[in-house]
């Protein structure tokens, strides 16, 4: 789970930057992401759905399931604000 530096609700909306940086870490499919990043199941769907309009993930059928994962664009970003959350946490 991502925890929430100084600052973080100042710049960011939290369940898009749990739900990206979540993937960060592998690729993973809707239910787990709902779970991990404290988000009802269609929250998270119409999340993942608006990240792949801009590019930001790819959906990868395995029998019944979706499996999701960040695009090259989409890891970049995560580690943009990964960056981000550190400058963030330096401010008192």
């Amino acid at each position: 789970m991502v925890k929430e530096k100084p600052g973080f609700n100042l710049f960011f909306r939290g369940k898009p930057v749990k739900l990206i940086l979540s993937l960060k870490r592998g690729a993973k499919y809707a239910t787990v992401l709902s779970k991990e990043v404290d988000c009802t199941y269609s929250h998270t769907v119409k999340l993942l759905e608006q990240f792949k309009k801009f590019g930001l993930v790819d959906f990868e059928k395995k029998g019944r399931i979706k499996m999701i994962r960040l695009t090259d664009l989409g890891e970049e970003l995560a580690s943009a604000i990964e960056g981000v959350l550190v400058k963030l946490s330096k401010i008192k």
